[in-house]
Order: structure tokens, then sequence, then C-alpha cells
């Protein structure tokens, strides 16, 4: 048995016991690496996401639907995190691109998505997506702290 965690805003966090298997393989529980992963509603209640992801084909659909599921299960190593975004990289096609932020410890929020022609393009409107969500997220704890109701 060994106790393992990890790194979290500086703190060791999750630590949890995993057995150790024969022949040196280490079997690592999950559970405790699972994100919830939502789609950024704009105030008119569109989603950039839905909206890119609607227009992709049936082969990439599926791929781009694989990459969600990874990062819900955790699996951020395909992500470069930059500018408070990150982007997840789908090396296939004309290499798509999903943009995302956390939201806390175990939220994931979908930007949108786009591929590597548009690359600068994509991340400048996932960033400035984020800056919003952010600027009216505060403006909401406000106004509730203002009136004495949870967010």
């Amino acid at each position: 048995m060994i106790r393992v965690g990890c790194l979290l805003a500086g703190k060791w966090a999750a630590f949890s016991t995993i057995q150790v298997a024969p022949m040196g393989t280490y079997v690592l529980p999950l559970s405790e690496m699972r994100y919830q992963v939502k789609e950024l509603l704009l105030p008119d209640g569109s989603s950039p996401y839905a909206a890119w992801f609607a227009a992709l084909d049936t082969v990439a659909a599926a791929k781009v639907g694989v990459a969600a599921a990874r990062l819900e299960q955790g699996n951020l190593s395909n992500v470069e995190w930059f500018r408070g975004i990150g982007e997840y990289k789908i090396d296939w096609g004309p290499g798509y691109r999903i943009y995302l932020a956390k939201d806390g410890l175990k939220i994931i929020v979908l930007l949108g998505g786009g591929s590597k022609k548009r690359q600068q393009k994509d991340i400048d409107e996932a960033v400035v997506l984020w800056e919003d969500y952010k600027r009216r997220k505060a403006q909401t704890k406000k106004r509730s702290v203002n009136h004495g109701t949870d967010p």
C-alpha cells in the first residue's frame, strides 16, 4: 500500500491509498480526480461551445466527445494552460482544440472550440468569454450578498 496525493492550490490534498499490483503496476483510483464539465452559457442562453460542436461532422464530433469525457475523468494531459484558460489539443484532422477554464477545484467550463488554422483568434475569443464569465459571476455574488441570498 502506498499513500499518494496531489498538489492543489499550493497544498497537498486528495490523499488516497493505492494497492501495489504484481510486477510493479500501480492502480490509481480516479474517483477523486473527476471534474464536472459544463458549457459556458452567455446571457442570451446560447453556448459558444455547443454552436461549434453542432457544426462538426460525425467523426470529429465523436473525437471531441471522447476528449470531453477524458476531461470529466480528470485527464488533463492534453491541456496546455495560458492566459487563464486551457487549450485541449486533439491530434487529429485539422488539429481541433477545445477551450476551457477551471472554475474552482472541481468544475471545468467549456468556452468553445476551433482548429489549428484559427488558433489565435479562438484563443482570444475564449479569453474574452472567460473574463466576461468571471465578471458576471462576481456581480451575481455581489447582488446575492447585498440581498442576503446564496448565489
